[in-house]
């Protein structure tokens, strides 16, 4: 079993860039990796709900996993999204991103049989999992897509397992964080979902966050996470407040098609979303752009 890593500090759950014919870009996709490397980021999540990896192949997924652990800067955190619905295709997937050498699996709950989905079954799926994998394991609760939480009672008898080193909540619940943070073990790390909860968290002691917000905003959300352990609330809370409109206009409101969006005007490769999420349109762009002007200097937003 590898050594479990500490996990603090900022993650971004990378888009997956597409080139015109609708395959996955990975010259793009190294082409941002080598823009995030020059950042103070802690790692990356590779495949994750922002990746879009439940509309890419299984086939694809490897090679943009293989292609993010090449890109990647020494001592960046590499953690992989390894969910399926089936707990074997699960832990196999699993295996693989070891062998690939990555520091740690990210884990969906399973939720297309979500009646059948209740705390027993969510914890056999997670210890099988977790005893199975040679690195370590990160829970993943996000409601907002699977209509399923990981709440606290399940998060804290999971986190009992040597192997399950923490977990991703994604719901925005600051009464189920808390909880969690308050019964965890020491080690066990809660990294939030949530970028317009992400100051709040913190203070409640999450170790840090993967925001989707981000991939488009690095800098903004490393800044808000480094007032913070720097003892400066202010500031962060401060910077917080900053990042209310785009985890709103890039989280739920437009979600990957417009996160990719206002990583096209701010220099990265962000591209079509894969079908059948469609592009954004032009009320929208212009609602993003003005959004962008009035948080980033000018010459940062491509025209």
């Amino acid at each position: 079993m590898a050594t479990t890593p500490d996990f603090h500090g900022l993650y971004p759950p990378l888009t997956t860039p597409f080139a015109p014919d609708g395959s996955v870009s990975l010259s793009l996709f190294r082409e941002n990796i080598a823009r995030y490397n020059r950042t103070r980021l802690a790692g990356y999540v590779i495949t994750g709900s922002t990746g879009e990896s439940l509309l890419l192949r299984w086939e694809e997924m490897e090679r943009v996993w293989e292609t993010a652990r090449e890109a990647a800067a020494s001592g960046k955190i590499m953690i992989a999204g390894t969910a399926a619905e089936a707990t074997a295709e699960t832990i196999e997937h699993t295996s693989r991103a070891a062998e690939l050498g990555y520091d740690a699996a990210l884990v969906r709950t399973p939720h297309y049989y979500r009646p059948q989905m209740n705390p027993d079954a969510l914890a056999e799926y997670y210890l099988r999992v977790a005893d199975a994998a040679r690195i370590p394991i990160l829970i993943y609760s996000v409601p907002i897509f699977t209509q399923l939480a990981v709440e606290a009672p399940l998060a804290l008898r999971l986190a009992q397992h040597p192997n399950i080193a923490g977990m991703k909540d994604s719901s925005g619940n600051l009464k189920e964080v808390a909880a969690i943070l308050d019964g965890a073990p020491p080690g066990f790390r809660l990294l939030v979902g949530s970028a317009r909860t992400f100051c709040q968290s913190l203070e409640k002691g999450a170790a840090g966050g993967i925001l989707a917000v981000s991939c488009a905003l690095p800098e903004l959300c490393v800044e808000i996470y480094e007032a913070h352990r720097a003892g400066d609330s202010a500031r962060a809370r401060s910077l917080q407040e900053k990042l209310m409109a785009p985890a709103e206009v890039l989280g739920p409101r437009y979600g990957i098609p417009g996160l990719k969006y206002a990583m096209d005007r701010l220099g990265y490769h962000g591209g079509p979303p894969r079908p059948p999420l469609l592009p954004i349109d032009s009320a929208a762009q212009r609602e993003i752009d003005a959004m962008l002007a009035g948080l980033v200097p000018e010459s940062a937003v491509r025209r």
